[in-house]
């Protein structure tokens, strides 16, 4: 059966059962094909290599705790072998899996997906297969450069719109987020009259290096923010993994509070209750950026931001990995402008620079 216009991926997972449910998974989405499973990574290249280019596999799923060849020494060979290849790697929700998930990324994979413990219910959870399907789905489409998607229009008179220098810029950010907000980072190359605050939707552990991961590749000083922690000009704070990050005013700085109030739109840290709270504070002295992610948090904190006179940035679709939240913010009207994330990163130091204009 040809699989030409299908997302073909290939699974590599010692676990004969996590390949069946992972299979089956991907496979219950009609433009999902797998159309190769290893049980570890000798199999894998060897497979990999194997298929004919119009057949090969556009994304590689592949476990990092395998016997044979492991996920870490098999990335760098699948790479070198079908360069272009999107690998997205499986890790455990544990510390030494987040470890071994940053490594990974740093060493070319594009994406993880944390698979869940079985007290977490395993990997049956809606929640982990919209985000397996999500993911695989993306990335074959940012390997896979067609035309760009037609855009919404940005809100009107933005480009001519004066405003006081931000006194915060803030980032939220999801699925296909890491790799976004490294990019976004590294063009941060100059200093910034703000603190930058990040919101990435991450299990605990993970932030921590996602943290470390920016602050190595950027100029900016990065750091997962504490509780009570002043938020400086000049310098990064991601929220941490399973709290909310909230902004308050002490003695005229901002500081950090860190809640572990509920889930909002199913995720904690989430980007709406940071944005609220910097409206208070803030008011329109406020530039924010949602960058690619699922679902629409970040949607009612920006209309606060906008009815406030902040304004608000949204990735485009054709470079975002999933186009959910800045999608959301785009289809409202809230966006002051669409743009790809350098363009971002690049009005984000201008607005810092002249204090005048984003």
């Amino acid at each position: 059966m040809s699989t030409a216009g299908l997302v073909r991926v290939l699974l590599c997972d010692d676990s004969p059962a996590a390949r069946s449910v992972i299979s089956r998974m991907l496979s219950s989405d009609p433009e999902i094909r797998v159309v190769g499973k290893a049980a570890d990574g000798t199999e894998a290249l060897a497979q990999l290599t194997a298929f004919a280019e119009a057949d090969r596999p556009q994304v590689v799923l592949l476990d990092l705790e395998m016997p044979r060849m492991d996920g870490m020494t098999a990335l760098p060979l699948l790479l070198k072998a079908v360069p272009g290849t999107a690998i997205i790697v499986a890790s455990a929700l544990s510390q030494r899996g987040a470890v071994a998930t940053m490594t990974a990324l740093r060493a070319g994979a594009v994406d993880y997906i944390p698979k869940p413990s079985a007290a977490a219910g395993g990997m049956s959870g809606g929640q982990f297969q919209a985000e397996l399907v999500a993911k695989v789905k993306g990335w074959a489409r940012m390997r896979r450069p067609s035309s760009r998607p037609a855009m919404p229009r940005a809100a009107a008179g933005w480009l001519g719109t004066a405003m006081p220098r931000p006194r915060a810029i803030a980032i939220g950010s999801s699925t296909g987020g890491p790799q976004a907000l490294a990019a976004l980072v590294a063009r941060l190359d100059r200093p910034l009259g703000a603190p930058v605050i990040i919101v990435q939707h991450m299990p605990v552990g993970f932030t921590t290096l996602l943290a470390d991961h920016l602050n190595r590749i950027g100029t900016l000083p990065c750091c997962e923010v504490g509780e009570g922690q002043s938020l400086l000009p000049g310098r990064l704070y991601l929220a941490p993994g399973d709290r909310h990050l909230i902004v308050r005013e002490v003695a005229g700085g901002l500081v950090a509070h860190l809640g572990d109030g509920a889930p909002k739109n199913f995720c904690r840290p989430a980007v709406d209750p940071l944005l609220r709270s910097l409206v208070a504070t803030c008011q329109g002295r406020l530039l924010v950026a949602i960058l690619t992610g699922m679902g629409s948090d970040g949607l009612a904190g920006c209309r606060a931001v906008s009815r406030a006179g902040g304004v608000v940035l949204a990735q485009d679709e054709a470079s975002s990995v999933v186009w959910g939240m800045p999608g959301a913010v785009a289809r409202a009207g809230l966006a002051n402008a669409i743009l790809t994330v350098d363009d971002i990163a690049a009005r984000i130091v201008a607005a810092c620079a002249d204090g005048k204009r984003t």
